[in-house]
């Protein structure tokens, strides 16, 4: 059995390991390379996502080096109660115990993802993507390297070297004590977690994030939103992939060509809906389905609705249940909009690029949780916790 680590040993480890990962950057790049050159890239957004620079490895460094001045997530009180009979009871903060991490590509998850959950308290099992494996053997080093300097069992952090049927035989049955799973990645990595795992999942769904200009937006504000959501980094599961726009909004055809301009300079291809056929440089799309795809390419769906309860109800339709944004100037409008969306994060006049635990304060995150249970949005310290239930008697008994 593992004692939990205090908070003083915690936050020595990541100070640790955030100087290791500036002083071995070279190192990281250099395995990195390896991975890189040995992918075949046929995936644009995964490439995007496995590729380390200097501008990753400084957002690793930040990100562990704010886990370590955040608050002990642990023994946090959240309930409070003294019965009749002078029982005390309270409801306290707890880890999980082990968490295991499912991911593909993003070796940057080995750091972010790793430290928020061992900051909380657990043992970490990581289990890579054979695409970053140089990468991640590389920072699971560094890793082992931090506990040891700070007299903490390498164990605490373990990385599977395995392959899919051997993944499979783990989830099916763990070979250790397994209380958490978080799959970060596609679709299909998703559902093969889910279908496998003989213990709970945290589900880190999919984007497919939709933007909706209003009759009332400042048109200039809604070109640079939608242009920075979709173009900054298409491989992020908050990038925008569906814009809808008001039917009756004044300057509609200025505004749409001018916004295909736009995208245009960024080589995103504009597939539109039957109401917008007319508009030049532009595809009609014939499936409806296409309204349900994430597509983590330079790719974007244009199409038109009556008003903001069409919106809303496609948006809920369609959406993954990540983001979704509204650009208008009438604040009662956003309000309605944004309580009635069906999604983790909703936005007024702001890019959905914000999606994002490190964005949101939280020093990272674990995952984007699109589930309702046990926390929605970016998981952040402060959510990767259970609770239990401490009662403190003198010799009570329940008649």
């Amino acid at each position: 059995m593992s004692f939990i680590l205090n908070i003083s040993q915690r936050n020595k480890v990541l100070l640790t390991m955030a100087k290791l990962v500036a002083s071995e950057k070279d190192v990281i790049l250099q395995a990195n390379k390896k991975d890189l050159d040995t992918y075949n890239g046929e995936d644009l957004a995964m490439e995007d996502r496995l590729k380390v620079n200097d501008s990753k490895i400084e957002g690793m460094i930040l990100s562990l080096q704010q886990l370590a001045n955040l608050p002990d997530p642990l023994g946090v009180a959240r309930f409070n109660f003294t019965h009749d009979n002078g029982l005390h009871i309270s409801n306290k903060t707890a880890p999980f115990g082990t968490v295991c991490i499912i991911y593909e590509s993003r070796p940057d998850v080995t750091i972010e993802a790793a430290g928020i959950a061992f900051k909380s308290g657990n043992k970490i099992v990581l289990k890579g993507g054979k695409e970053s494996l140089n990468s991640n053997l590389a920072l699971v080093a560094l890793w082992h390297q931090a506990l040891e300097q700070n007299d903490c069992a390498s164990d605490w952090v373990t990385y599977l070297q395995f392959n899919r049927e051997q993944t499979q035989a783990f989830l099916q049955k763990p070979t250790q004590k397994i209380d958490l799973i978080v799959p970060r990645g596609g679709e299909k990595l998703i559902a093969f977690v889910k279908e496998h795992a003989s213990c709970p999942v945290i589900i880190s769904g999919r984007g497919n994030n939709f933007a909706y200009v209003a009759t009332d937006a400042d048109l200039q504000m809604a070109i640079d939103i939608i242009i920075n959501a979709k173009t900054t980094k298409i491989s992020a599961c908050n990038a925008l992939d569906k814009v809808l726009i008001a039917a009756d909004m004044p300057r509609k055809h200025e505004f749409l060509q001018h916004l295909i301009q736009e995208l245009k300079k960024h080589n995103v291809e504009i597939l539109v809906d039957q109401f917008l056929t007319e508009l030049e440089g532009t595809t009609p799309f014939q499936d409806e389905s296409i309204w349900f795809e994430e597509f983590l390419d330079y790719k974007i769906v244009v199409g038109q609705v009556a008003n903001i309860d069409e919106a809303i109800n496609k948006i809920n339709t369609y959406g993954g249940g990540h983001s979704a944004t509204i650009i208008t100037s009438n604040v009662d409008k956003a309000s309605f909009f944004m309580d009635t969306v069906d999604a983790a994060a909703v936005y007024h006049n702001a890019s959905t690029r914000f999606t994002d635990g490190f964005q949101f304060g939280l020093g990272g995150e674990l995952a984007i949780s699109t589930d309702k249970l046990h926390q929605r949005g970016p998981i952040g310290l402060q959510h990767l916790v259970t609770n239990k239930w401490y009662v403190l008697g003198d010799g009570q008994i329940r008649s």
